[in-house]
């Protein structure tokens, strides 16, 4: 249903025979691990963390990554919350404890929309991801992994931890909150909660809440990691190397992938086109089924089958109306400048979405309409077409 690491900006192209090399066994989970380089993480424990369904995390830990510096008065600073398979690591070079580069290069850092000499940029691992925040893989007080323990999070439960990492921290108000696909979620249900906490909002490729048939994507998705015979109910982290459902995790990508690029960009950059010579009738494949069956295998060294699945269930529970009112009267709070981004060939999250958004914003700096980013790439545009998304975020009074 998500996405968001540089090997997802990329654009769509015939498989590299590069990519197939033998990388040796994969590993049971692709999660960061305590003993793992930690790279440019930086870490808040929160202590116990209750869930608003009542259950409870003994101890959770949020990973962070920074950059800029905060000013006196603390004002300056920016928060940015990333998409389902995205984590902290915004910009900067893969290397020890980074699996790959930054996913938002060209975007935050000197002189850019976001800029660095400006502002402090912060951005958390969410809660239930994989990448030094605390979720399935991480270790239980007990020594073992939570697995199947790990609760049920909302994307409310994730925004509270978000709230209480800002305290931690000691950030009272943000200068700007800002999120795209599951992380405009994040952002939206952020500004709706604690208004007087964000001073600018900007939420690209998000919905004010999860469709039905946004949800059925995510349950296949599910259902994929749940079937796979080394999925043990969520306890698979003991396996050996070369164990794990990693089947059921490159399914579940492959499966998502096919909403996150728009329809024309696929048929034109792939075609009909054979990946080899060896037609289909023989064992061969066509170009956009190697693509698929590559990228899936090759996020599985970088993810965790139960991050993955937690955050899905997360994502699926996004309504920012729930036990609230309708639209209107609960955007109605958000007294700050908002910016709402759409993409026109949005196929997870359609322009629709980022529609109901604008018109219940008493303060969007594109009036009745969201910014309409117009591109073939869909539901990707917004990591893509980083001159467009930067022209976007400077109509925000803060950035501009």
């Amino acid at each position: 249903m998500d996405f968001q690491r540089s090997d997802d900006t990329q654009l769509l192209q015939a498989v590299d025979p590069a990519f197939r090399e033998d990388r040796g066994l994969i590993p049971t989970t692709g999660a960061w691990l305590p003993g793992d380089p930690v790279g440019t993480r930086q870490f808040v424990h929160l202590g116990a963390f209750s869930t608003e369904s009542g259950a409870q995390v003994p101890a959770a830990t949020i990973a962070y990554e920074t950059w800029g510096t905060l000013n006196r008065d603390r004002s300056n600073a920016v928060l940015i919350l990333h998409a389902l398979t995205g984590d902290s690591h915004v910009i900067g070079d893969a290397g020890p404890g980074h699996a790959t580069a930054g996913w938002w290069p060209g975007i935050v850092g000197p002189g850019l929309a976001i800029d660095t000499d400006r502002f402090f940029v912060v951005a958390p691992n969410v809660l239930g991801g994989c990448q030094g925040s605390t979720g399935p893989a991480s270790l239980a007080p007990d020594g073992s992994a939570y697995g199947s323990r790990f609760p049920y999070l909302s994307i409310r439960d994730q925004v509270a931890a978000q709230l209480s990492f800002a305290d931690a921290v000691g950030i009272d108000r943000f200068a700007a909150v800002i999120g795209g696909s599951m992380g405009g979620m994040h952002a939206l249900e952020f500004a709706v909660t604690a208004p007087e906490r964000t001073g600018s909002l900007a939420v690209l490729a998000a919905p004010a809440a999860t469709a039905a048939d946004q949800v059925a994507y995510g349950r296949l998705q599910i259902e994929a990691i749940e079937r796979d015979p080394d999925w043990l109910g969520g306890d698979f982290y003991d396996l050996p190397d070369g164990h794990g459902p990693h089947r059921g995790l490159a399914l579940a990508r492959r499966i998502a992938m096919l909403s996150y690029r728009s329809e024309l960009e696929v048929n034109d950059r792939f075609g009909r086109t054979l990946q080899s010579n060896i037609r289909p009738a023989h064992g061969g494949k066509f170009q956009v089924e190697s693509y698929l069956d590559v990228h899936g295998n090759r996020f599985t060294r970088r993810f965790d089958a139960g991050s993955y699945r937690t955050l899905v269930h997360a994502m699926s529970s996004h309504d920012v109306t729930r036990e609230r009112d309708d639209l209107p009267r609960v955007l109605d709070v958000l007294d700050m400048p908002a910016l709402v981004l759409g993409i026109d060939t949005d196929r997870t999250f359609p322009l629709a979405g980022q529609r109901a958004i604008t018109r219940a914003l008493p303060l969007s700096v594109t009036g009745q309409e969201p910014y309409l980013l117009q591109s073939p790439y869909g539901h990707d545009a917004f990591l893509i077409e980083l001159d467009e998304v930067s022209k976007a975020l400077r109509l925000l009074p803060v950035f501009s």
